[in-house]
């Protein structure tokens, strides 16, 4: 079993990576991200959020206006999250919240909110490298979009792998691009394509967002989704139910035109999640199926269901239904 140490993050990752998979595959009826980490790690190893002051292309002009228009920050930032503070000051609050529990953890500085690689790279790095000066932090994992990714920033994430662990993940949450140009995306699906071969050609772990419901999108586009990104070179997906935040211009639509949204169920989106699982490339790891964003942010109904009850649920589904991850790949 690959363990990480300092200086390890070669070529090794990805063939181990692959014979975790496979063990994996044996023991569960998906590839879920906790097996993944412990394996992989050899210890408990925690995501600290953190929001180190970025913009976006799509709000600041270069691509668009307004952002997307599901978007609304607030309704994943965790509170300790806030461009007010220093990163080093976000880690540490974050580091308190879940210290009680696990006295012992490491630590990976997630840069979570906007667009978390569009900056000059001397300004990235500095920001980078300010959250890894932390002595229990022991990697990256970089949210950002598709169009916002660059050979020289690869290169830099290549050369950081030889110490720390680096993870770079995409906003997809789409692969039509109708539905990408009516939600103000600002880039479509194949730019999306180049990005993650090219990232994965640099030897970075990969992952990729996609959200499930999005307007006008049926059941049989969304399993198209699954059987898409199934062709590209990923590591790890996250899953999303689509949250329809108070404020956003996607609230606006939903007040005019509701014929254009579908709300699933907390059973609904089980069955949807297992359908997409089963057409879902084996090799891809399931960080999770579900976010959960503040209550009074909410429009649309919400399940009452922690994460660890919706797993629950949805793996006791699997069971019942006979199937598992990639059945149709």
């Amino acid at each position: 079993m690959f363990i990480y140490t300092p200086g390890s993050m070669t070529n090794t990752f990805f063939v181990s990576l692959q014979r975790m998979n496979n063990l994996t595959q044996r023991n569960r009826r998906y590839n879920d991200y906790p097996s993944f980490s412990r394996k992989y790690f050899g210890e408990r190893v925690q995501k600290v959020s953190i929001n180190a002051g970025f913009t976006c292309p799509n709000r600041d002009g270069k691509t668009g206006y307004g952002g997307c228009t599901y978007c609304n920050n607030q309704s994943f930032n965790p509170e300790y999250c806030s461009e007010e503070r220093s990163i080093t000051e976000q880690i540490e609050q974050g580091i308190r919240f879940f210290d009680h529990k696990y006295k012992t953890q490491k630590y990976l500085a997630y840069f979570q909110a906007y667009t978390n690689t569009y900056e000059p790279i001397e300004k990235l790095v500095a920001k980078y490298e300010e959250a890894l000066h932390h002595p229990k932090v022991i990697g990256l994992v970089i949210g950002t979009r598709p169009d916002c990714i660059s050979n020289e920033l690869l290169t830099y994430f290549n050369a950081l792998q030889n110490t720390y662990y680096v993870t770079v993940e995409y906003g997809i949450e789409s692969t039509l691009d109708s539905t990408l140009e009516f939600i103000n995306r600002g880039h479509n699906y194949q730019t999306a394509v180049d990005a993650i071969h090219m990232t994965s050609k640099a030897g970075i772990h990969t992952g990729a967002h996609l959200i499930l419901g999005l307007p006008k999108e049926s059941r049989e586009d969304i399993l198209g989704h699954a059987k898409r990104i199934s062709q590209l070179p990923l590591h790890t997906i996250k899953l999303h139910q689509l949250q329809l935040i108070k404020g956003t211009k996607m609230a606006h639509q939903y007040k005019e035109h509701p014929e254009w949204f579908r709300f699933y169920s907390a059973d609904e989106y089980i069955d949807l999640a297992i359908d997409f699982l089963e057409y879902l490339n084996p090799e891809f790891i399931v960080e999770r199926f579900i976010s959960q964003s503040p209550t009074e942010l909410l429009v649309n109904k919400i399940w009452g269901l922690k994460n660890f009850e919706f797993v629950h649920k949805l793996e006791k589904r699997l069971k019942d239904r006979d199937t598992w991850q990639g059945k149709y790949f």
